[in-house]
């Protein structure tokens, strides 16, 4: 583990910026460096962070699991990046006779359908499945492009179409999970509608009244997990050559499938190669994977615990933390 790295994340468990947090790095065909500090929760008790607990990833649901689910159904002949939403969702918009299903899988995954950002559709009430075929006969305003969970949420449910399949009956990779252990999971947020701290259960409201997992958020996963499904895009082991040199590609100036790429400002530093994807979480987790330095790095942390209201900026950590990794690795 390169020791400033590990500093840097120590320094801020240690002055109370986050609760606790893992940091992880792997080279291609190496093993993976890994530590940890601080508490899984403060709260109701305290709970010390060990390497084997589960953290809620939040947005990474959208990069290590929606995008491959999307693309294994291209792979599998099942569906085209540049399919209309209506070949999949034949009734969405029946009741408004919106223009969204004329927009793509490809346009949704990039973020660039022009759906709003955020609803919130927890407050709607109804069970999951109601709540989906309303999500569907909504009426969404499509303008500006803008990063949004609400086409996350209807990529998943064309997944759940072709595959016949609830999200949470779909195989994840090992350290992956819908459905962890309360006892090793990581806490989030202490929640006033839920009542509770979250702690093995989602934290985002939308996903949890959608039944726990959707296209945008619902997944949790340990260290090893995470960057092992980041090692699978590196390694090209997870996807076929052609998906995955697709997901890479660059679709704006941000972004790739998905995927941030790196630009001004962004979560992952300035050293990283122009050849680095990365994405950060909610709940303060991130990874990012540099294809020209031949590495992987992720940053676990449970910074909405137990509110997001005191939860610091992650965005100077991150980027201190990229910078240190990338300068021990070189540059391109």
């Amino acid at each position: 583990m390169n020791a400033k790295a590990a500093e840097l994340v120590q320094q801020a468990v240690t002055s109370g910026q986050v609760p606790g947090a893992a940091l992880g790095v792997v080279r291609a065909g190496e093993p993976a460096q890994m530590a940890c500090w601080g508490l899984a929760a403060r709260e109701p008790e305290a709970v010390p962070l060990e390497l084997g607990f589960t953290f809620d990833l939040a947005s990474l649901t959208k990069v290590l699991f929606t995008v491959p689910e999307v693309l294994r159904l291209v792979e599998s002949g099942l569906a085209d990046l540049d399919d209309s939403l209506s070949r999949h969702l034949p009734e969405l918009g029946w009741m408004n006779g919106s223009d969204l299903g004329t927009r793509t899988l490809r346009q949704l995954l990039t973020h660039t359908a022009g759906l709003p950002a955020h609803a919130p559709i927890y407050t709607w009430g109804s069970e999951a499945h109601t709540l989906k075929q309303r999500v569907l006969q909504e009426s969404w305003p499509l303008g500006e492009h803008v990063y949004s969970d609400i086409g996350y949420m209807l990529l998943g449910m064309v997944i759940e179409r072709l595959r016949g399949t609830g999200l949470a009956a779909r195989p994840l990779p090992t350290g992956l999970t819908f459905a962890p252990d309360p006892e090793s999971a990581v806490a989030t947020e202490r929640c006033p509608w839920r009542g509770r701290v979250m702690r093995g259960e989602v934290h985002d409201e939308n996903a949890f009244a959608l039944g726990g997992v959707a296209g945008h958020a619902g997944l949790f996963g340990t260290l090893v997990g995470v960057l092992g499904a980041a090692r699978g895009l590196l390694e090209a082991t997870s996807l076929s050559p052609a998906a995955l040199a697709e997901l890479r590609l660059p679709h704006t100036d941000t972004r790739a499938l998905g995927w941030e790429r790196r630009h001004h400002g962004w979560s992952g530093g300035s050293l990283c190669s122009p050849q680095t994807l990365g994405h950060t979480g909610f709940t303060g987790t991130g990874v990012w994977i540099d294809f020209t330095q031949g590495y992987v790095w992720a940053l676990l942390t449970n910074n909405v615990h137990p509110s997001r209201h005191t939860g610091s900026t992650m965005g100077p950590l991150r980027r201190a933390v990229g910078n240190v990794l990338a300068a021990e690795w070189g540059r391109a």
